[in-house]
C-alpha cells in the first residue's frame, strides 16, 4: 500500500445508488479494480424510486405488448422534453443504446414484463409492468413522434425500484467490487498538476459497531420517513450528522485511473435551493439527505463547472383516478394552466410559473363520483390513501362556481368564463383548447363543485415533490467533468444527477434512472480505459 493511503484501486466511486452501482459493474466488466464509498449503506434515491426505466427503440416488453416503436420516434419525442441538455448526437446515442441498456439491466437480474397498463397513469398497479410515463398522448408530442409505452416498471410489489437496485448490488458484488459503506466522502485530493488521485473520507468504522448499527438503523428510518413526511424524516437528521461527526474517522483512498462522482442531486439542500432555485424551496424533496449537494460541491472544489442548477422537477399528478383528468386546472386569476392529460411533471413546471405557484383542480359532482368509482381498480396503496383524503377532507366544496371561487380565493368572474368555456368546448365534441382528447373533456355542470388546491405549497392537499436536474458539466463522450472553458479535469467523471445528463431539462418517470444506467456505464467504461 503506497504510504499515505488507507487503501487504493483504478476507479474510486463516490455513491452506490443507481449511477454509481451501473458505473461500478461496468468498470469492473471492463478490467478495473473497483472501490465504491457511500455515506450510508447504499441504494440512494434509486432504492426509494418507483423502479422505472424510460426505454424504446423496440424493447422486447413493448413487442410483446403489440406496440410499435422506433429509435426515430423516442428520438423525436425527447428532443421536445430536454431541449438542449445534451447535444442532438447525444440524444441519439441514448436512444440508439436504449434497447441494449434495457437488456444489460435484464441481463443483471433486473425483472421486467410487457404487461401493459390499460389507463394513462403516475404508476400502474402490480398487475402493470409497461405504460405511457410521459406526456407521448398528449399533443403537441403525439403531433410531432408517433406515441409509444416507454416506462417499464421494475417487476416487484410497490414502488420497485429496491428491486431494480438489489439487482445492481448483487451484479456489482459477484464482481469484487468493493463497498465501503458508512463512508462519507469530504474532499477530493489532487497531485501537483491537479489530476485527481484519490479521496479523503470520514468513516464510522467497523470498531464501532454500536454506533455503526445506529447509524444505519437511523439512516433507514430517516429514508423511509423522507418519503412520507418530512418534518418526522428532520427529527432524525441530527442525530445521523452527530455520530458521523463524532465517531467518523479519516480514510484517504488512492485511484489509479480516476474518480467517479455519482452522489445524486441538492433538493435535500435548502441553501443550494435558495441559491439556484428559490421559487422551488416550498417544494417536497424526494430522494434522500445523501442528495445535499455534496458530489457536486466537490466537483467545483477542483474546478468542475456546473449548470442548469435552476432546473428542478416538480410533479403534480392528477391520476389516478383517471376522471380527475377531465376536470379544469386554473390558477388563482381563474385562468386555464395547462392540459390536465400533461405528465405530472409537466403540470408542476406550468404550476410554478403561475402567480404564487398557486393553482387549483376543479372539478363537479359527476366527475368527482366517477373517480370514487375508480379507486379500487386503478390504485396502489399509496395512491388510493392520498385520493381517499383528497376526496374528504382535502378539497374544497360548494354548491355554484361562484361560491368555489370565494372559497378557494379565485377570481369568480375569470373562473366562471372559464368554466364556461370549457363547458361549450365539451359541447363541440372535440378536443379543447389546450388540445385535450375529446373524451376527457366533459362539461362541469352537476353541482356540487369542489377544488383540490395543486399549488406548489398546500394547505389541504398533499405535498408536490421534486428532484434536481442540473449538476456538473460532462464532456459528452466520457462522462469527464468539464471545467468552465470546456477542458476537463483530469481524473474525474460524474454521472447520475450530480451531472447534466438526458433529463437535466425536463423529466419523465423513469427518465432520470435511465440516464443513470447511460451515464453510468459512460463514466465506467472511461474509467477503466484512462491511463493510471
Amino acid at each position: 500500500m503506497p504510504e499515505g493511503w488507507d487503501g487504493e484501486a483504478d476507479a474510486v466511486i463516490v455513491g452506490f445508488g443507481g449511477a454509481g452501482a451501473c458505473a461500478a459493474i461496468e468498470a469492473a466488466d471492463h478490467g478495473a479494480d473497483v472501490l465504491v464509498v457511500d455515506r450510508f449503506n447504499g441504494g440512494g434515491a434509486t432504492v426509494v424510486s418507483g423502479g422505472i426505466v424510460y426505454a424504446g427503440g423496440g424493447t422486447v416488453h413493448q413487442k410483446e405488448a403489440g406496440y410499435d416503436d422506433s429509435v426515430q420516434a423516442m428520438f423525436d419525442y425527447l428532443r421536445l422534453e430536454t431541449a438542449d441538455a445534451v447535444s442532438d448526437d447525444t440524444l441519439g446515442r441514448f436512444c440508439a443504446q436504449s434497447v441494449e441498456n434495457l437488456n444489460w439491466l435484464a441481463g443483471h437480474g433486473v425483472p421486467f414484463q410487457g404487461s401493459m397498463s390499460p389507463i394513462k397513469t403516475s404508476y400502474p398497479t402490480n398487475d402493470y409492468y409497461l405504460y405511457y410515463s410521459g406526456s407521448e398522448l398528449a399533443s403537441p408530442f403525439r403531433d410531432a413522434a408517433p406515441p409509444a409505452p416507454r416506462g417499464h416498471r421494475a417487476k416487484g410489489r410497490g414502488t420497485s425500484g429496491k428491486v431494480l437496485f438489489k439487482a445492481l448490488e448483487r451484479a456489482a458484488l459477484t464482481r469484487r467490487v468493493r463497498v465501503r459503506r458508512q463512508t462519507a466522502v469530504t474532499k477530493l485530493l489532487t497531485d501537483s498538476t491537479g489530476r485527481v488521485t484519490g479521496v479523503e473520507c470520514r468513516e464510522i468504522p467497523r470498531t464501532a459497531p454500536l454506533q455503526r448499527s445506529l447509524h444505519r438503523l437511523l439512516s433507514r428510518y430517516n429514508r423511509k420517513l423522507n418519503i412520507y413526511f418530512r418534518p418526522a424524516g428532520k427529527l432524525l437528521d441530527g442525530p445521523i450528522l452527530r455520530l458521523e461527526a463524532k465517531h467518523g474517522v479519516t480514510r484517504r483512498f488512492r485511484a489509479r485511473r480516476g474518480v467517479i462522482l455519482a452522489a445524486g442531486g441538492f433538493v435535500f439542500n435548502r441553501k443550494m435551493l435558495a441559491e439556484h432555485a428559490p421559487e422551488y424551496r416550498r417544494g417536497w424533496s424526494l430522494g434522500t439527505i445523501g442528495d445535499d449537494g455534496s458530489g457536486i460541491r466537490l466537483g467545483e472544489s477542483v474546478g468542475g463547472a456546473t449548470t442548469r442548477m435552476h432546473r428542478v422537477s416538480v410533479w403534480r399528478f392528477f391520476t389516478p383516478p383517471l376522471a380527475l383528468v377531465k376536470g379544469v386546472l386554473v390558477n388563482r386569476e381563474g385562468d386555464r394552466v395547462c392540459n390536465e392529460l400533461y405528465y405530472g411533471a409537466r403540470v408542476g413546471d406550468h404550476i410554478i410559473r403561475q402567480p404564487d405557484a398557486k393553482a387549483y383542480l376543479i372539478v363537479d359532482q359527476r366527475i368527482l363520483d366517477e373517480a370514487k368509482s375508480q379507486l379500487s381498480s386503478q390504485t396502489l396503496w399509496f395512491q388510493r390513501w392520498q385520493a381517499t383524503y383528497l376526496f374528504t377532507a382535502g378539497h374544497v366544496k360548494a354548491t355554484t362556481i361562484e361560491a368555489l371561487a370565494e372559497r378557494t380565493g379565485i377570481d369568480p368572474v375569470r373562473l366562471r368564463r372559464t368554466i364556461h368555456t370549457y363547458n361549450t368546448e365539451a359541447g363541440a365534441g372535440g378536443p379543447d383548447a389546450t388540445g385535450k382528447d375529446a373524451e376527457y373533456v366533459q362539461a362541469l355542470e352537476t353541482g356540487p363543485y369542489h377544488a383540490f388546491d395543486c399549488s406548489l405549497r398546500t394547505r389541504r392537499g398533499v405535498p408536490c415533490p421534486m428532484i434536481t436536474l442540473g449538476g456538473l458539466t460532462v464532456d459528452e463522450e466520457s462522462g469527464a467533468v468539464s471545467r468552465a472553458d470546456g477542458s476537463v479535469v483530469p481524473g474525474l467523471y460524474a454521472a447520475g444527477r450530480t451531472a447534466v445528463g438526458v433529463c437535466s431539462e425536463s423529466y419523465v418517470s423513469g427518465l432520470s434512472i435511465a440516464d443513470c444506467v447511460f451515464s453510468g456505464r459512460r463514466a465506467g467504461a472511461a474509467v477503466a480505459g484512462a491511463a493510471p
